[in-house]
């Protein structure tokens, strides 16, 4: 059961509606993750506005929903995996590509990269070494590059956070977690 009110976009003060508004016509519904976020617009217009500016970012987006779902499967975020499960799917990527990056994982050296680095970001709490970023910089990253894949980690924290606490019913196809809960 949830912990915190989910928002009926039909049903609650114009500055939610209408952000919860543009995620239906986003999405053709309005997730549960973003119907918990709406208890707070404040909250719900950073983490829209994040999705929105990341996804207009450099990176691929079938590269940001490896990221999440590395991130998610980490952190026990049964919700955020299933969610960019689907969203990766979506994006391009194989259902082989997306189990791999679940496991932090990938065939392609690149984007293997990069999994390893955001992996390492949330188990060493940003405590990175300049080698961590040499060896971004070697796999192909630039500056710009690094810090988008930070802002997917930062992102991707606050969701899965917010999922995990409130214990956000989820409404995408389920996938079982690789890491014990």
């Amino acid at each position: 059961m949830n912990r915190v009110s989910l928002i009926d976009r039909n049903q609650t003060t114009e500055d939610r509606k209408a952000l919860l508004d543009e995620i239906h016509g986003a999405f053709g519904t309005v997730p549960n993750m973003f119907r918990a976020v709406a208890n707070s617009p404040a909250a719900l217009k950073s983490m829209w506005g994040a999705f929105g500016a990341l996804g207009g970012g450099r990176l691929a987006a079938t590269l940001g929903e490896q990221i999440a779902v590395a991130i998610a499967d980490r952190n026990a975020c049964e919700y955020c995996l299933a969610a960019h499960t689907a969203l990766g799917r979506k994006a391009g990527a194989s259902a082989e590509e997306m189990q791999a990056a679940q496991a932090g994982r990938s065939a392609d050296p690149k984007t293997d990269a990069a999994l390893r680095f955001a992996l390492k970001l949330v188990s060493d709490r940003g405590q990175v070494s300049a080698q961590d970023v040499d060896a971004m910089r070697a796999a192909g990253f630039d500056d710009e590059d690094l810090v988008e894949i930070l802002a997917h980690v930062a992102l991707n924290l606050f969701t899965n956070y917010v999922n995990v606490a409130f214990a956000t019913p989820v409404d995408f196809p389920a996938v079982k977690l690789g890491r014990a809960a």
